[in-house]
């Protein structure tokens, strides 16, 4: 600057050199988090008896896994010796912790959850499953909500035998909604293709209808639209609303809730800045692909949702649970007593539900870091200058 420049520039210019000082090393700082501070990852390992196990062991057996987190799965020692002998993995090494001073990042813990002999017995519905599945849940909980983990991965539960003085939940979903007091959750399915989420979850089919009410589908599509963005990364997420009636109801022809509640919602929601579309008939807006133009799909039901979900996805689809401050992922499949114990269960979707963990941790980071408060760097430039 020149003699005649007035004090003022100069300490304006001073001002915005500040800031954007400031900017650059937060963002270098950024990356070499990033870069090397892998997250934790809490694994439950569902019914005992049921092939989470093998999934969970087949995955970890790889230990490029290692290079992209730190796995702590919470059972016992005992539990994952029987099913590594079971398995013939004599190369899936881990240490054991009962607390995480001797987490070691470079290693698969187990988190002993319970000492006493438990008689384990692959493909049977009993309810011994039930309980140590119910224990992993506990005690992982307490490690969410200590942030000792940074993140879970639930292996399949019966919803049933698992049901227990502290576990009385239709699944998950409800269960993790309680834990952390969360206003609205989504189950939400995830694959390379497609993202569907679920108005209603285990509920039977003859009461749905009371549940589609323009609040609800108002509550789920605002969820879905800040999933999708602070959690997938997607600027301006565009949803489709699927009816609840054969052929959307055909103007009321074949049921009225698209005329009275689906389509008064959808309104709605537009005027308050989302962009949602519908309601579709389900059977058609599926078979012509009209998914492919969407970031996310709502569906009335569970069957509605799932069916072409696991018939269409591409790749290996996963169970995302928006709405919490945590994140879990699952696998889209459930315990498969018919072939628990047999070595031939595929822990695709699991793996691909670890994935997806870790890589929805990274995306609310980035978020958290670009949407952070613009004040707090203003202020801390105003006290430099003063």
């Amino acid at each position: 600057m020149g003699a005649t420049d007035s004090p003022f520039l100069v300490q304006a210019a001073n001002y915005f050199l500040y800031l954007f000082v400031i900017y650059r090393y937060q963002d270098y700082m950024s990356q070499i988090i990033t870069n090397n501070n892998k997250p934790v990852i809490g694994i439950t390992i569902g019914d005992i008896n049921s092939i989470g196990a093998e999934i969970i062991i087949k995955t970890f057996v790889d230990n490029r896994m290692l290079e992209l987190c730190t796995p702590v799965i919470f059972a016992s020692n005992k539990t994952i010796n029987f099913y590594r002998k079971l398995l013939n993995e004599n190369n899936f090494n881990y240490q054991s912790i009962k607390d995480f001073t001797r987490l070691n990042t470079k290693q698969v813990s187990v988190y002993n959850c319970w000492e006493e002999e438990v008689q384990i017995t692959p493909g049977q519905l009993n309810e011994v499953g039930g309980k140590y599945a119910a224990r992993s849940l506990e005690v992982a909980l307490e490690c969410l909500k200590n942030n000792e983990i940074d993140g879970i991965v639930t292996g399949p539960i019966h919803k049933n035998n698992i049901q227990q003085h502290n576990f009385q939940y239709t699944g998950h979903t409800p269960w993790l909604k309680e834990s952390f007091n969360a206003k609205e959750v989504l189950m939400l399915m995830t694959a390379e293709n497609m993202r569907v989420g679920l108005l209603t979850e285990h509920v039977p089919l003859a009461e749905v209808s009371k549940y589609v009410t323009v609040d609800n589908i108002m509550s789920k599509l605002q969820l879905m639209k800040e999933s999708l963005i602070k959690d997938f990364g997607i600027d301006k997420p565009r949803i489709a609303v699927l009816g609840l009636n054969p052929h959307a109801g055909d103007d009321g022809l074949i049921g009225n809730e698209e005329q009275k509640v689906i389509i008064p919602a959808i309104t709605k929601a537009k005027n308050q800045g989302l962009l949602c579309f519908g309601p579709y008939s389900a059977d058609a807006f599926f078979a012509r692909g009209m998914y492919k133009e969407f970031d996310g799909v709502l569906a009335m039901y569970h069957d509605q949702g799932l069916i072409p979900f696991k018939s269409l996805a591409t790749g290996e689809g996963i169970n995302y649970t928006a709405g919490l401050p945590i994140v879990r992922t699952s696998p889209d499949h459930g315990t498969a007593f018919d072939i628990a114990g047999k070595n031939i269960a595929d822990p695709a979707s699991f793996r691909e539900a670890v994935y997806y963990c870790i890589d929805i941790i990274s995306q609310r980071a980035t978020y958290a870091e670009n949407t952070a408060n613009p004040l707090k760097k203003t202020e801390l430039a105003s006290e430099h200058l003063a």
